[in-house]
């Protein structure tokens, strides 16, 4: 095996950390509520998002940012100092999305984003060390965006496998306490693959949340609906308007293999949603 074959068998898994995927970080609906995501255990430990000021919560764009940013810096191999450098254009390829002036505002906007949003947790983030910190970080401690100088840019029209329809150059530092968790090994496994082949925000995430409850050692879950709502978060309330919602990421979660069965249930007053997992999806 090549090394360029190895590296893509490697890029086609993406490990997250087991903790921050358990816990609500990008908004998922067009809801015009920007104010701070707010979630709570049952052991009393509590978790905020917290937007800068004029600035909104990380959104559905920014979801997909997040994991292509853990899929290059493990396919980097996991650098200690959390650097991960690459260009504008490669990123939106990987992607998949349209390369234009718009979808490179949209990138800028979302590392920035990653950059300033706050994240806050009270006895409930878990370390590697299985104790539950009291911590204030954002997922990206720095970002810089840089622009090829005129030289450099003339240049690249003389190389066919280089792109030069943009010439930024993003530098990017991912969070320590993230770092650390994926060092420990305390970290969930998705397929890049089956993620980019969801075709919604609300499976895709839910598919994060899944393996997470894999990683835990289940083959059933059942989960409150509420508390699902607030894990994803989804902004809908009424059971019958998250059933609506989960319906279609539960039937493409289930044509990709990730789930065998999901059913939404009502136990006298409350609602559940109990999960068979699938296998994992290569």
């Amino acid at each position: 095996m090549t090394v360029v074959t190895r590296r893509r068998a490697v890029s086609r898994a993406v490990r997250l950390d087991r903790s921050l995927e358990a816990l609500p970080l990008f908004r998922l609906s067009d809801s015009a509520d920007d104010g701070v995501i707010t979630y709570a255990d049952a052991g009393g430990g509590r978790w905020r998002v917290i937007p800068s000021p004029g600035d909104r919560l990380p959104g559905t764009f920014d979801q997909d940012v997040y994991v292509e940013l853990l899929r290059r810096f493990q396919e980097a191999g996991e650098p200690t100092d959390g650097v991960i450098t690459f260009t504008l254009h490669a990123f939106l390829r990987a992607m998949g999305r349209r390369v234009d002036g718009r979808t490179y505002e949209q990138l800028r906007g979302a590392l920035g984003r990653l950059e300033r949003t706050t994240l806050e947790s009270i006895g409930i983030y878990e370390l590697a060390s299985g104790a539950r910190a009291d911590l204030r970080f954002t997922l990206l401690a720095s970002v810089a965006v840089e622009r090829r100088r005129t030289l450099d840019r003339e240049q690249l029209q003389l190389f066919n496998s280089i792109a030069t329809g943009e010439p930024g150059v993003a530098r990017v530092v991912l969070a320590a306490v993230v770092r650390d968790n994926l060092a420990a090994n305390h970290a969930i496994s998705i397929s890049a693959p089956c993620y980019w082949a969801l075709g919604s925000p609300v499976a895709r995430r839910l598919y994060r949340l899944l393996e997470v409850a894999r990683a835990d050692g289940r083959l059933t879950w059942r989960v409150g609906l509420d508390q699902l709502a607030q894990q994803l978060p989804l902004a809908q309330r009424y059971p019958s308007h998250l059933q609506r919602v989960l319906q279609p990421a539960h039937e493409m979660l289930v044509a990709q293999g990730v789930l065998r069965n999901a059913a939404v249930r009502q136990h006298q007053r409350d609602w559940f949603v109990d999960y068979v997992l699938g296998s994992r999806p290569a």
